[in-house]
């Protein structure tokens, strides 16, 4: 049994888990009963047929409250906007995972509730398999579900985060054309006018600018920082 001295958060728990095994593959699945623990075989079958890197279950459609659904339907969102995600249930518990990886990867992880739709990301970003699998689910057996609208900001907020470590210029580039853009055409019409060049035009310009520039600094430094963290794990 693995213990921490103060509450750390459902990330961190995770991760001390990950530290500590010693096998090929590793499932994390949350405490609350919801899921069969005979599907964790099933898993674990489908992995090895596949070869698969990290294989979710998918829960399917469940009966969660309305404020429950709307946040995991806000957190599909944003990940699909931002990056090509073909998980659609990105926050379900029960996952195995091949363990190098995740040791690999869960030291950029937050230790937030998000980790669960985070860490799911970064074995996206990095191309190894991704696939999911049915499983069942039944009535909570204990506590409550933490999904709701303010962890779904909460878990947009870290998936936004997971974008400018890995793919700044995605986020830096679709701001700085928007604000050029912007600028352009709101400026084109007091050109016409014969009113000058507006202030607001120039400086809509101006701040796309320092965004692509901020973009090309947040890819170096992404560089960086990733290569970093790859010559601690050798």
């Amino acid at each position: 049994m693995i213990s921490h001295k103060l509450n750390r958060g459902y990330g961190a728990a995770i991760k001390s888990g990950i530290r500590a095994a010693d096998t090929t593959y590793a499932v994390t699945i949350d405490g609350d009963g919801q899921h069969y623990l005979s599907d964790i075989n099933k898993l674990m079958k489908f992995a090895i047929e596949t070869d698969a890197d990290l294989v979710v279950g998918n829960r399917g459609s469940d009966t969660s409250n309305a404020y429950r659904m709307m946040g995991k339907h806000i957190i599909r969102f944003v990940a699909k906007l931002l990056m090509d995600v073909p998980i659609q249930d990105l926050n379900s518990g029960l996952k195995l995972h091949r363990t190098q990886l995740a040791k690999k990867y869960i030291n950029v992880c937050p230790d937030s509730m998000a980790f669960s739709e985070f860490i799911t990301l970064v074995y996206i970003n990095y191309r190894d398999l991704v696939l999911e699998f049915p499983v069942r689910i039944r009535e909570r057996q204990g506590g409550k579900s933490t999904i709701n609208i303010l962890n779904a900001f909460e878990a947009v907020a870290e998936i936004i985060n997971l974008i400018v470590l890995f793919k700044p210029l995605r986020v830096f580039l679709f701001l700085s054309f928007s604000a050029i853009i912007v600028g352009f055409v709101w400026g084109v019409r007091f050109v016409l006018q014969g009113r000058g060049v507006s202030v607001g035009s120039m400086l809509a310009i101006v701040i796309g600018v320092l965004l692509f520039s901020l973009g090309l600094l947040a890819k170096q430094l992404s560089t960086i920082y990733l290569s970093m963290i790859s010559q601690e794990q050798k």
